[in-house]
């Protein structure tokens, strides 16, 4: 079977490996579509993301579907048949020690959870960028009927914007501040009007991405690159672009009392930040990490109409992963997905 495999820093191949046998308790799943994240990209950069650092190579790939090849030995799970179309929640808690009781059922909150696509641990978790990937069928989702598996791929970072959007609280007619216009804060956008928002303003420093988060739901698009101010007294706001810059503009925009989501992942290591609305403010800074099992709402939200074929920007066959890199690593695209069942151009 061909793999997605990150060497280290720009270094990217599509290689050649054995496929692989699912085992008892396991699916095999033919691979249709992934969805390139930005710790894909952060990993073919710069070998690392965040504090995972690449010791060896690794499959890239959390944000898949496919089609059930086949099972593992023993009796088939109910529900499930080959040829199914499925995506995976891609997170498997090691170990058995349960949460404390003040965090009981927030699974993403273990200490040891094993990522698709992850170099967290030693060995490496592999992803889900190749022809097969292995399952425990715990793990899969079908998709549900009248959902075709190029949407059901945007599932899991749909979970990821469902997620923080729980964490907000109750949004339903309050105003709403989206800081960061890439996939996961356009997918924001969109959950966020799906919870019920009253008005959304989003903020970018690129032209591009306000146009898809405009297309996703948006009211108020706001150009930081050409001064145009944060508005003033949102209730809540998710900073989605992860640069440690926009978190004190946004807070001060916050309202008092109000609700800071960070979803946007923070690089590692120390940088300026200036907190003092956090204060004065009394505002809520909430982290927001992964999902628990909000892919499967995010499934349900994609059957009942949601449209996300605006922020699908750009699709490539294999035969183009590294064009599909730059062009995901670009301003003028949103989510690039790479297609595992075409043949090469």
């Amino acid at each position: 079977m061909r793999a997605v495999v990150a060497y280290g820093p720009g270094d990217l191949r599509v290689e050649q490996r054995p496929d692989p046998e699912p085992g008892p308790g396991e699916a095999l799943i033919r691979m249709a579509f992934g969805g390139i994240c930005g710790s894909d990209l952060s990993y073919w950069r710069h070998g690392s993301t965040g504090a995972a650092v690449m010791t060896e190579p690794l499959v890239l790939g959390h944000e898949v579907s496919g089609r059930i090849a086949a099972f593992g030995p023993g009796p088939g799970p109910e529900g499930l048949a080959v040829g199914d179309p499925v995506t995976v929640h891609p997170a498997t808690v090691v170990g058995d020690d349960p949460l404390p009781e003040r965090i009981a059922g927030r699974t993403n909150l273990h200490q040891v959870v094993r990522y698709f696509g992850s170099a967290a641990f030693t060995p490496h978790t592999p992803g889900g960028f190749a022809d097969f990937r292995t399952v425990p069928v715990g793990q899969l989702r079908p998709v549900p009927s009248g959902v075709d598996l190029r949407r059901a791929a945007v599932a899991e970072p749909l979970g990821v914007a469902l997620h923080a959007v729980n964490r907000a609280g109750d949004v339903a007619g309050r105003t709403v501040l989206v800081s960061g216009c890439g996939p996961i804060g356009v997918l924001v956008v969109a959950a966020a009007r799906a919870a019920g928002a009253a008005a959304i303003t989003v903020a970018d420093v690129a032209p591009y991405p306000l146009g898809i988060a405009r297309r996703m739901g948006a009211d108020v698009a706001i150009d930081l690159s050409a001064g145009e101010p944060l508005p003033a007294d949102v209730e809540v706001a998710f900073e989605a672009s992860g640069a440690p810059a926009a978190v004190g503009p946004v807070l001060a925009a916050t309202a008092r009392g109000g609700v800071l989501v960070q979803v946007g992942n923070l690089p590692a290591g120390p940088h300026p930040t200036d907190l003092a609305a956090l204060v004065s403010r009394e505002i809520d800074y909430r982290g927001s990490y992964r999902f628990v099992d909000e892919i499967s709402d995010a499934l349900a939200l994609l059957a009942d109409g949601l449209d996300v074929e605006p922020m699908i920007s750009h699709t490539f066959g294999l035969d183009r992963v590294a064009e599909a890199f730059e062009v995901a690593a670009g301003q003028t695209s949103s989510k690039v997905l790479l297609e595992f069942d075409v043949p090469p151009s």
